[in-house]
């Protein structure tokens, strides 16, 4: 690894800190190397907060050092007010004469405009330096920005002979089959601190009555997305308790549970993409869906999808519900306590990452 690659690596090493907590903002990271030696780093730690690079030139101890140094950030400096003004505007006001930019910023508030300001001050500004990997860590970002929509995750643990539950009538009759081990269990736990909606249909609800929470978790709860289009649903199901807020997609004009927002749309015509596009505009930018079946199948054939993480369990059934099956673009492989879980990437994303 050159010197630019070990110094932006760290940019993405900082950057990962502000995971889950800077919605709908990006992850950045930016280091401040004076005479090859770091002296000043930070990141973006949550939204409405300061940017990475205000945090590093606010972490370096002499000012004096600033116009002898050489900055690293992750991604593209703003050139915009928003929350904070523009970093472009203070990078040229301290006088730091070189910037290495990982990836340009596709928002079109910023999208090279930060760049040039820089250059127009004779700022000498480098783009580039592991720039797949900087897209890769803010791949929710470019799909929000290159998409106008959220970025979608599919999840499901199946049997080893390819199922997901037992056929039940009601979860009195039977509870769900248990997949999930106590280690992938909790790293679900973990992964929804890691994305803003959380979304199941009516079915599942009925027969798992589930919490849709990171109990198990430091983190935020995800927001809970139920599809309810004939009202069945029970106002006493977790989804509606106050521990998280819940969004019901329904067709009802009059949704009896009050402390919920519902959101009225056609069942009739495209429900996937009605869904998508109202919660983007409800400010969400990553989903997770988690079920049931027919849910995570409506995704795949409508190739609305993102990434898949699917838990392969050694356990059999024997019969039951049968599994999603899904095709992508790139597999990874992960084996936790006899539990392999595989990680899908959809090409749709990567042709742009």
């Amino acid at each position: 690894m050159d010197v630019q690659a070990t110094y932006m690596n760290r940019c993405l090493q900082l950057a990962q800190k502000g995971e889950g907590f800077t919605y709908p903002n990006p992850m950045v990271g930016a280091v401040i190397v004076h005479k090859d030696r770091i002296v000043g780093e930070g990141y973006h730690r949550h939204y409405g907060g300061p940017h990475a690079e205000v945090n590093a030139i606010l972490s370096v101890q002499e000012d004096s050092l600033l116009p002898q140094s050489t900055m690293y950030v992750s991604l593209e400096p703003c050139s915009h007010y928003g929350k904070t003004p523009p970093c472009a505007d203070l990078i040229i006001e301290k006088k730091i004469p070189r910037v290495v930019i990982a990836t340009p910023d596709p928002n079109p508030l910023v999208s090279g405009n930060g760049i040039q300001k820089m250059k127009q001050a004779g700022i000498d500004v480098t783009v580039g330096v592991m720039e797949k990997e900087a897209k890769e860590q803010n791949r929710v970002f470019f799909t929000n920005q290159l998409c106008n929509r959220p970025y979608i995750i599919l999840k499901w643990a199946q049997s080893k002979d390819g199922f997901i539950d037992h056929q039940r009538a009601s979860l009195l009759e039977n509870p769900p089959a248990k997949i999930s081990n106590e280690l992938t269990h909790t790293i679900v736990h973990k992964f929804r601190t890691r994305v803003q909606g959380i979304m199941v249909g009516t079915n599942t609800v009925i027969m798992d009555n589930p919490r849709l929470t990171a109990r198990r978790w430091f983190g935020n709860n995800p927001t809970r997305i139920v599809i309810d289009r004939k009202r069945k649903l029970q106002a006493s199901s977790f989804v509606f308790d106050d521990e998280a807020p819940t969004i019901v997609f329904t067709e009802s004009d009059d949704y009896p549970v009050k402390n919920v927002k519902p959101i009225r749309i056609d069942f009739t015509d495209n429900v996937n993409e009605q869904i998508i596009k109202s919660l983007y505009s409800e400010g969400i930018c990553s989903v997770l869906i988690e079920g049931g079946a027919r849910l995570l199948n409506s995704f795949i054939k409508s190739n609305l999808w993102d990434e898949a993480f699917v838990e392969i369990s050694q356990k059999k059934l024997g019969n039951g519900v049968l599994s999603p099956k899904i095709y992508g673009d790139e597999i990874e492989v992960n084996k936790y306590l006899g539990s392999i879980q595989l990680h899908i990437k959809n090409k749709i994303t990567r042709k742009f990452l």
